[in-house]
């Protein structure tokens, strides 16, 4: 089965032409400046598509010119959010369009991008299978004490205020990945995945479930990322609107100004590690906030899991700086975590074990294919539905 698996952003349109048997990828791309014109504030003629259905039209030619007459069997969508209704992948129609679309408030930087992805396949193949995979379904299965907020419980039923989680297919697929590199059935499987990239999130797993995560209601809470702030007092919050900040500032400072970039002045952690040893003391403390946040979640997660049985880190950062592994490992003494220095140096695209046989319990470096998880997600749903 070949399936196109759509990753649609509000300029952006994000693809992969997958073979799901082989587990292969066949094609794949990324069209960019979609609707945005030549003025510096995105205003003037068109330079890119003018729209998803445009851009669609591009990646329809781009995958014929690869993989000639190859028939798609199914087009799988990775759709931010999905609120509290959806807790698996699910085959889109009009209604299942139209109620993640009704979900834009909780998600408005991602989900309305998401429809017109949809929107656009529709149009172009209406008899196309297509599917939708939420980033927040593995987290649907947080308690309740996890999942609240210590508020007036209005806010949670009139505004469905409440924890969400976010990274979910990535999570889901290191959590299976992990569990079978330890010979473990997925249902014994009791860890804590750290998925570190420009956004960053850890998970506790238990039994094979997402028991807790550190994003909440959006992205912006937990670790210390690329530009996002993470955890601070809310008072801050108060405090900036009474100085005459709006809402707006305090959302742009939080998202795209804090992190790594508010810390350091940069959010790509290579830059910023190499500048840490060049001796650059506000990258040094970047490095040590970011380390030690994180230090924390993996500590309070241990607890949340009964004891967990292994350390995973994956994405951008978790996979390739061994570096901030080992800024994260020291300050787990306590836990009896111990990596081994010249298996953590190594680079490696394979999952692997990267702490000595002395270490409390393993730590894993597992590579995440968010991807390949919509695209097999996408072809059981098809397949359950023609079985």
């Amino acid at each position: 089965m070949l399936v196109l698996v759509i990753n649609s952003g509000s300029s952006s349109l994000k693809y992969q032409v997958r073979d799901v048997a082989a587990g292969s990828v066949l094609t794949e791309g990324l069209i960019e400046k979609i609707g945005m014109g030549n003025g510096g504030d995105g205003d003037g003629e068109i330079v890119g598509p003018r729209d998803h259905a445009e851009a669609l039209e591009q990646v329809d030619a781009a995958i014929h010119q690869e993989l000639g007459d190859l028939e798609l069997a199914a087009v799988g969508h990775r759709v931010v959010h999905g609120g509290e209704r959806f807790a698996e992948p699910v085959l889109i129609d009009n209604e299942i369009t139209r109620a993640i679309e009704r979900l834009n408030p909780l998600a408005p930087l991602h989900n309305p991008a998401n429809v017109l992805g949809i929107r656009a396949i529709t149009k172009k193949w209406p008899e196309m299978p297509q599917v939708a995979v939420f980033d927040t379904a593995f987290h649907r299965t947080l308690p309740e004490h996890a999942w609240r907020y210590a508020v007036p419980g209005e806010l949670y039923t009139d505004h469905g205020i409440r924890r969400y989680g976010f990274h979910g297919t990535s999570h889901e697929y290191v959590t299976r990945r992990a569990a079978a590199l330890l010979d473990l059935p997925v249902e014994e499987f009791d860890g804590v995945i750290a998925h570190l990239g420009n956004g960053a999130s850890v998970t506790a797993i238990r039994g094979g479930h997402s028991v807790d995560t550190s994003m909440g209601f959006t992205p912006l809470e937990g670790l210390v990322m690329g530009t996002r702030s993470g955890d601070l007092d809310p008072s801050i919050l108060v405090f900036l609107g009474r100085a005459g900040w709006t809402p707006e500032d305090i959302d742009t400072m939080l998202n795209r100004e804090s992190g790594l970039k508010g810390l350091a002045g940069n959010n790509d952690m290579r830059s910023v590690v190499e500048a840490a040893e060049a001796g650059d003391a506000k990258a040094a403390t970047a490095l040590a906030v970011t380390s030690y946040r994180l230090a924390k979640y993996i500590g309070g997660y241990h607890v949340a899991v009964g004891g967990a049985k292994a350390l995973v880190f994956t994405a951008g950062i978790g996979e390739n700086s061994h570096q901030f592994r080992a800024l994260v490992a020291e300050k787990l003494g306590a836990l009896g975590i111990q990596l081994h220095a010249g298996l953590n140096a190594e680079r490696s695209k394979e999952p692997r074990v990267i702490s000595t046989l002395q270490s409390a319990i393993p730590v894993l470096v597992v590579p995440t294919d968010e991807e390949r998880a919509i695209a097999e997600a996408t072809a059981a749903v098809v397949s359950s539905v023609h079985a």
